[in-house]
């Protein structure tokens, strides 16, 4: 049976006035002009949330698989149909049962993998991170890791000028797990050392890093200029201001430019007191911090709102949809799977509003409830 999905359709390369995606089981069948479609909502590609840590008042940052299922249960509810579950700088028996953990969910397919921000990362980049954990990087730890997750590791974000960084770079690259470079304090040189090395992403960039400086550029310009890393960007308005965001993706470009939430525990829930890595965090006006010092915590952005946030800053609506799934779904290894409104993918959409906003969600060829 076919199942015809009407409308404006987003596609890879531009805008379908008068469009149908169909779809048969859970694969798009085609894409393709559907000249009796008259004005329908907007149809984009399910969201690819690369770097989230929790939401609706559940976190993946404790190694627990029932508050990771609600976590990425109430994700799909906004539109994002693949994500990876992120921790947060812990002790290494932490990452162990995260790993443990979370595989089935992973190989169940509720989530698309686990990302490791942290422990190898800067003490003086370290932002939110809880400083009681950061450590060299250690190519034993991570081994065990990769082995003990069978596939379910996916990216681990690490500071290079640590001692050991690009050891554990290309650890994980030849492992075929993402080393993204973020909490950093490395020159422009020692960033290019990690790209060379195989570091394809930037963790939320500007975020946790050494500031640009014209007589020493730093890690933001090093994976700016680096073809080959896809930059993510927090699009709320609190991480970035719009005139860095656009400034960002038009220097990257939509292939090389990847929106996230780096949401929280509180996303979608009410100001208050939360928690994240074992540090005590205020949410007041939507805006997370650290109670101990006000650095930023983690957001409580969702999808659907960064894409909204993006294109309200002068995004056009198309590269902000490859923004919010076809890049970050091919820099963690999936575009092959997902990302995109075109045949043979799995058939993940998300219906909007002229508003943009969230009408219906779609994974695999099933309406979300």
């Amino acid at each position: 049976m076919t199942l015809r999905v009407t409308g404006k359709v987003v596609t890879p390369t531009g805008v379908i006035r008068q469009g149908c995606v169909e779809i048969a089981g859970d694969r798009i069948r085609a894409v393709a002009e559907y000249p009796t479609v008259r004005d329908g909502h907007w149809i984009v590609p399910g969201f690819v949330d690369m770097h989230t840590h929790g939401g609706g008042g559940h976190t993946f940052t404790t190694g627990d698989a029932e508050s990771a299922r609600q976590a990425a249960d109430f994700h799909l509810g906004h539109g994002t149909t693949t994500l990876l579950a992120s921790l947060v700088s812990s002790p290494f028996a932490l990452m162990r049962d995260a790993t443990a953990a979370y595989r089935p969910l992973v190989e169940s397919g509720v989530l698309a993998g686990v990302h490791f921000e942290g422990p190898y990362l800067s003490a003086d980049r370290c932002g939110a991170q809880n400083p009681e954990f950061l450590r060299d990087p250690s190519t034993e730890e991570l081994a065990e890791l990769i082995e003990l997750g069978g596939g379910a590791v996916r990216m681990v974000t690490l500071a290079p000028e640590r001692d050991g960084a690009l050891e554990a770079i290309k650890l994980l690259v030849a492992q075929g797990v993402v080393a993204a470079v973020g909490h950093t304090d490395a020159t422009w040189e020692q960033t290019r050392a990690a790209v060379a090395a195989g570091a394809s992403v930037g963790t939320h960039l500007f975020n946790g890093m050494r500031p640009v400086h014209h007589r020493e550029p730093g890690p933001v310009v090093a994976l700016l200029e680096a073809p080959n890393v896809v930059c993510e960007l927090v699009a709320d308005g609190v991480h970035l201001h719009d005139g860095m965001l656009g400034f960002a993706a038009s220097v990257a470009g939509p292939d090389r430019a990847a929106l996230i939430t780096d949401a929280m525990a509180a996303a979608g829930m009410p100001d208050g007191e939360y928690e994240l890595g074992g540090q005590a965090v205020n949410v007041a006006d939507g805006v997370a911090r650290l109670s101990r010092d006000g650095a930023i915590a983690g957001s409580t952005l969702t999808m659907d709102a960064a894409l909204r946030h993006a294109v309200a800053a002068g995004i056009p609506l198309p590269d902000a949809c490859r923004m919010v799934a076809t890049t970050p779904a091919r820099a963690i290894g999936l575009g092959d799977r997902v990302g995109a409104l075109q045949a043979n993918l799995r058939a993940d959409l998300v219906v909007l509003d002229d508003d943009l906003n969230v009408v219906r969600v779609m994974r695999a060829g099933a309406w979300v409830e």
